[in-house]
Formats: structure tokens, sequence, C-alpha cells
């Protein structure tokens, strides 16, 4: 027994050995705990709960005008004409509560409901979490005629709150570094913050919110775009629904409040095949729905389906001779909606906390849209005999579409019906190391077939271009070969008890989708293509950080031994410098025009190789602004499409 005690190593675990973290080293040890993760995402997340303090004070009627600024050296201001943060003796700390707002979590006046009856911010962290998280930081507070400042080091502060002026001003200025050593980038992109500044405008009404870049982009160009809206969510579901083809133009809005519960909603009716609803509480983007979405579909199922009862009689008669019953999600087809309330409590729950839990609310959303919607189908006949129709439609393709997804699940691999013919499969059978690559045409499908680890990674030839699912119903979509295989390659099962179209991606074969098209503009419609169908149908794969598109190169540069891979033009002619020296001489130069012109060892080398590739993730930071850029990119009306080319686009033929 002794040698055998001796051997093992001795257990000095007591209480010296549990760790207590004080003030904000908690935020510094797990930061994703409290912003998300350190990546792009929870970078930005930092600028949403600096300016959702300042959103606060809108909401509270005292904040009219908020400026964000990305600075040259990508530090964050953000200024507003607020009361400004108290800055005297707070009573329990014995310091300023500017300094305890700054430095202590979960410190701030969205507690106390005197100060703030809702407040915006995820996790309730606030700015404290961002200074934590900022490797410098200054705060400065216009209050009672002075400027009162303090600043900070990774959350700690540097001297006692101290005036530094005198000013006729209220408000809030906060600045901040953040932390490269412990995010894994620090360089802040435009169109994030935008389209969040953008959302914010729109669901606050008359609140004024500039967004200024300070940094030059290639022509010298600093950029400012102020944004302000009037009409709040009639204006955004106008914007959202903006590229689409409406059954007719009104906006059927609500603004009420019920059970104490301030509900907002504004819906429009298109023509198109999918249901759009946006729904926020307290300014959230609640990605995963909640009570309050669970109100407004109940309420609009049965106010719509009394209507057609009492008004419609003969349509509903022909449905019922072909067996068809109209079921809830027919009511939603080609709907547009964008709905915010104003909690007090929120509770949120589900996988990223996004989900709202309060119980209460269900029935305060389905009472105020039940009462509104009725009015308003009583009010427009006409309006409401197209939104009927259109129902009727739908529930007549819902049919031929149940149809189409039985087909897909009978091949599902799961079912026994084997995998694509086309599918050269891994060998690998954990989803967490393997790769599929969604190729354009056999050409690059054999290349990649070659060139691939067959251990870990799968190659599925699509044939063709992939339908745009913009523009078709549903049971044309599920009817699409080039999407069938695409289903029962990944092994996903479509549809539950409660919704007939939600995916179930527990048995998802493979961890990483990458599609690999051509470097041009046939390859980038193909990428957006693709990208709009996962977007519609497969959105799940997407939050869950599995959908990526590689980045095959535009050209090689070779003079004799030597040869460089080229993604941009910029690298062309640095090449060309490089490598032909005084002399263009002996020195080739070959574009490629598509995958299928690599052979498999170049391919492997600069495009699927995992030590040297560059893959591109899919995320959705925004789901409105998603939904807007996929409905124009796929939609009918070309002028906007062009713009977006012109401004996005690295190589465009826009004649093409």
């Amino acid at each position: 027994m002794s040698e055998v005690a001796d051997s093992m190593p001795q257990n000095n675990y007591g209480a010296n050995s549990i760790q207590v973290l004080e003030g904000l080293e908690a935020v510094r040890k797990r930061p994703a705990m409290y912003i998300g993760d350190i990546s792009e995402k929870g970078l930005h997340h930092l600028v949403y709960e600096t300016v959702d303090n300042s959103i606060d004070e809108a909401l509270a009627g005292y904040c009219t005008h908020i400026e964000v600024t990305i600075g040259e050296d990508n530090s964050i201001t953000v200024v507003d004409n607020g009361r400004g943060i108290p800055v005297d003796m707070h009573p329990k700390e014995h310091k300023s509560a500017l300094e305890v707002v700054m430095t202590v979590l979960h410190a701030g006046g969205k507690f106390d409901k005197g100060s703030y009856k809702v407040s915006g911010g995820l996790h309730g962290v606030g700015v404290s979490c961002v200074n934590a998280l900022s490797k410098h930081m200054t705060s400065q507070v216009y209050r009672n005629g002075k400027i009162y400042q303090q600043e900070y080091e990774k959350g700690k502060p540097l001297y006692d709150v101290k005036e530094v002026g005198t000013t006729d001003k209220t408000g809030t200025r906060q600045q901040f570094w953040p932390d490269d050593t412990i995010f894994t980038t620090t360089i802040y992109k435009y169109e994030i913050l935008a389209n969040r500044m953008r959302e914010l405008a729109f669901l606050n009404a008359g609140i004024t919110i500039t967004l200024t870049d300070l940094r030059p982009d290639e022509e010298g160009k600093t950029r400012t775009e102020t944004f302000y809206s009037k009409d709040g969510l009639r204006e955004f579901v106008r914007y959202v629904d903006g590229n689409r083809t409406h059954l007719f133009d009104d906006v059927i809005y609500i603004n009420t409040e019920k059970q104490g519960t301030p509900i907002e909603i504004a819906v429009m009716y298109n023509d198109g095949y999918s249901e759009n609803i946006h729904s926020y509480v307290n300014n959230i983007n609640t990605i995963e729905g909640g009570t309050h979405l669970q109100g407004f579909r109940m309420a609009l199922t049965r106010t719509l389906k009394k209507y057609a009862d009492d008004n419609c009689k003969r349509d509903l008669e022909k449905l019922e001779k072909n067996h068809i019953e109209i079921s809830g999600e027919d009511f939603r087809e080609g709907l547009t909606a964008v709905i915010s309330i104003k909690v007090a409590e929120p509770q949120f729950e589900g996988q990223t906390k996004t989900k709202l839990g309060n119980s209460e609310v269900a029935g305060a959303v389905q009472q105020a849209v039940g009462e509104a919607l009725a009015y308003y189908l009583e009010e427009h006949p006409t309006e409401a005999q197209r939104i009927v129709g259109k129902v009727i439609l739908a529930a007549t393709a819902r049919v031929a579409a149940r149809k189409a997804r039985e087909t897909v699940q009978r091949k599902s691999p799961l079912a026994g019906g084997g995998l694509p013919g086309k599918l050269a499969d891994c060998s690998s059978k954990d989803p967490a190391e393997s790769e599929l690559f969604l190729v354009e045409g056999d050409s690059a499908g054999g290349s990649a077939k070659q060139g691939r680890d067959r251990k870990f990674q799968a190659i599925l030839p699509l044939r063709g271009k992939i339908l745009n699912v913009e523009k078709v119903m549903r049971h044309r979509v599920y009817e699409s070969d080039a999407i069938r295989d695409i289903y029962t390659a990944l092994g996903v099962h479509v549809g539950t008890k409660d919704d007939p179209d939600a995916l179930d991606t527990s048995s998802l074969r493979y961890h990483k989708i990458i599609i690999m098209t051509d470097a041009d503009v046939d390859g980038s419609h193909i990428d957006t293509l693709i990208m709009t169908f996962f977007f519609r149908f497969m959105r799940e794969v997407i939050e869950q950080g599995c959908l990526y598109i590689a980045t095959p190169p535009l050209y090689l540069v070779k003079k004799g031994n030597k040869q460089q891979y080229c993604w941009t033009e910029q690298q062309r002619q640095q090449a060309i410098e490089e490598l032909g020296g005084t002399s263009d001489k002996n020195l080739k130069v070959q574009r490629y025009k598509g995958l299928g012109e690599m052979n498999p060892e170049q391919l492997w080398d600069t495009t699927m190789n995992p030590e040297n590739r560059t893959l591109r993730q899919v995320t959705i930071e925004n789901a409105a602004a998603a939904d807007y850029t996929f409905s124009m990119l796929m939609g009918d009306d070309v002028p906007p499409r062009r713009e977006f080319i012109e401004k996005n686009a690295k190589y465009a033929n826009i004649d093409a």
C-alpha cells in the first residue's frame, strides 16, 4: 500500500485552491461567457453594448442623437446627448457612480425601474464588460455644466473621476480600444455596424444615429452615414420587403399596449413563397423567436381563418373537394413582418439566449394582433380578398411540396435510400472532421475528386446552376435534382410535427460544407444561388457555423522554377515585379478561368489543403439585412443589384 501511495501525485486541493476573481477579472478570464465569442462577432458586440446604454437613454426620453465613430486606429467612440452617467458618490460603494458603472458587473440604472422602464443589452453586463475587454478606455460625462473623466486599462481605473473642463452640453462619451491579446481580430467592419445602427434607427423612431469611419479607403476618403426613421417599423418592413412585388402597397401597422406590454408590429404581403418574420424584444433580435412570435402566429392564423370562413366560403369549398385543408403556414407564405415589443423583465432562453420565454407576452401579442387585423380586414375588403387568395394558392402548393419532400426523405441515406450517385464520399464517419465540397460541374468535380484527401473530404458535383429559390414555389425546390442531392448527401431530416419545413441537423454528416466555384462572375452567381438556398431552407446550417466558401486563386505567375499564386490584381502585379525583376522575359501569367483548368495538385495546394487554404465562413450577423440582400440579389429589380455588385465585387463584368 505504501509503495502505491508514494507513486500517486500529491492531492493539495484545499481552500487555497479556490480562486476568487476580483472585479472584472472574470470577464477577461472567460470573455465568451459574456459576449458570445472573441472573434469578429464578439468584437462588434462591444459596440452594441456601448450603444445600448445610449438607446436606454433614448427609450427613457432623454436622448435624441447618438454618434458612433470608428477611429483610424480601430478604436470606437460613442457619444450621446442624454443625461450623462451620474458622477456623485455611490452610497454603498463609496466611489463615484461613474466608476461603479464602468468597473462593476451588473451595475447601472437599468436595474432600477424608476430610471429605465425597459432596457436593451442582451446579457445585462453593459459597458463594464466593454471596459474589461479593452486595453484602454476613456469615459467622459457632460453633466452639471462640467466635463468629468476617468480612464482605464483592462478595466482598472488609472485615477479617480475628475473634472477636466466645462460644457453647456449633457451626455456621455465613451472611447475604447479592444484588447488584441483577447480578440482574434480587432478590425471593425463598417457594414456590420451600419446594419445594426440602421436596425436600431428603425426600431426607435425619431432617434438620429450617425456612423463615421475615419479609416481612409483606397481613394483616401472617409465615410459617414446617418440613420433616422420617422415612421419606425413601417419604414423597416418596407426596407426589408423593398425588393419584392407586393400583393398591395399597404403596411398593416399595429402600435398599442396590452397588459402593460408595448407592442409594435408592421406587416406586408408579397407574391413570394417565403415567410420572413423579424422579431425584437427591447431592441434585441430574438432570432430563435419565443412567446411574442407564438402569439403573433396564433392571432394571424385565427383571424384570417375566421375572415375566410365568413367571407370566402365558395373558395374554401373547392379546397375541401380536393381534400386540402388550410394550415397555419399557408397564412404566412409571402408574409414579411417586423415585431417589436418592450418587456420590463425579459426572460431569455434557447441555445443563444435569444428566445423570449415570458408566458404572459403570448396573450398580449395575440390580443393586439387579433383586434387590429380583424379591423383592417373588415375595412379593406379588396386587400383581404388578395390575402385569402394567396393563402388558398399556398395551401394547394403545400400539398405538392409535401409529396416532393417525402421523395427527398425516401432518398435519405438514413432511410436506406443511399447516397447520390455522383457523391465521392470520405472514409471518415466523424462529422466533426468531415468536409463536403459542393462543386460546379463535372470537370471541376473531377479535379477535386483527384486532388482531395479521401479520409475527410467528400465531393459533390452539382449539375448546372442551382435553382433560384427566391422565384419558385416550395415544391419546385424539393423537385430539383441538385437540391435533392444536397439534402441526401447531408443526411438531414426535413419537417417536424409542428413545422413541415423545419430542418433537423442532428444527423448532419459533415460539419464543414464548402461551396467551391470558379473565381469569376458566374462563379459568384452560383455562390449566391447556393447561399440563398441555405439561407431560405437550411438556415440552421449557417447558424451552426457549418457553411463556407472556398477561395481559389485567380492567377499563377511563373518564371523558371519559381511560381506564385495570386488571389487579387494587386498580388498579381506584386508577383510580376518580384519574379520578373528588371525583365518580363520568360515570365508566364496564367489566368484561371475555371477550377477545371487547375490540375488536382494545384487545386489541393491552393484551395483544399487545410494548411494553405483560406475559407470564408458564411454568417448571419443581421437577419433583416440578410433578408433584404438575398431578395435583392435574387429578385427581378436590376438597378439595386447592379449597384451592389459595383460596390462589393472584387471582379465584376456588370454587363454579364
